[in-house]
């Protein structure tokens, strides 16, 4: 994680310097925004107006310990585990040369998020709001613990659907709307 934030980092830094900004991620994507939003504010006194993660459990929860590693699966049962999250469409797994090229990427990544470990802070280390967003029919995600990252304001917004939720172009404008109200507010220019 550590690398992967030092290259963020050090590509975003220019532009995060001259203007207010905000993240969103996913899944994996939750994580690295967050580990990145903390680097920024302990190394360049930089933090965003506003945080936006979805789709996972705070990077401290205890429920993010316990969970299977699956990057740890064999192919077949890693494969088997993918094509229930909804996420890769059934061509692609079921295309064994596609399934060669991106299924070791596929593990680092994962292996990435399960080893990244974030301690409970004593105090919240961040200031700015940060928003969850989360599928009612994903597996659960422990969203409450993200509060504890954050002394801004804190919400959580549940959209139907499974962990890709955000695929959804009904959900996909809920997201949009939401996230442009914020930005809009805080007068963060965004694209």
């Amino acid at each position: 994680m550590d690398q992967i934030v030092d290259e963020i980092t050090a590509v975003l830094l220019p532009q995060l310097q001259e203007k207010s900004f905000s993240f969103f991620g996913h899944s994996f994507g939750s994580l690295t925004s967050f580990a990145t939003a903390l680097r920024l504010k302990e190394k360049y006194g930089l933090e965003p107006v506003h945080m936006f993660v979805s789709g996972a459990s705070a990077p401290h929860s205890k429920s993010r310990s316990t969970s299977t590693k699956r990057s740890e699966l064999s192919d077949e049962e890693f494969l088997k585990w993918m094509s229930t999250t909804g996420g890769t469409p059934a061509e692609i797994l079921e295309n064994k040369e596609a399934v060669q090229l991106f299924l070791p990427s596929l593990k680092a990544d994962l292996r990435v998020v399960e080893n990244y470990v974030y301690d409970k802070p004593a105090s919240p280390p961040l200031s700015c709001g940060l928003t969850c967003f989360d599928g009612t029919e994903d597996i659960p995600h422990d969203l409450h613990a993200w509060k504890e990252l954050t002394s801004g304001d804190f919400n959580i917004h549940m959209l139907p659907g499974g962990h890709f939720y955000l695929k959804d172009p009904n959900n996909e404008k809920s997201l949009v709307t939401h996230i442009t109200k914020y930005l809009e507010a805080a007068e963060v220019d965004y694209f």
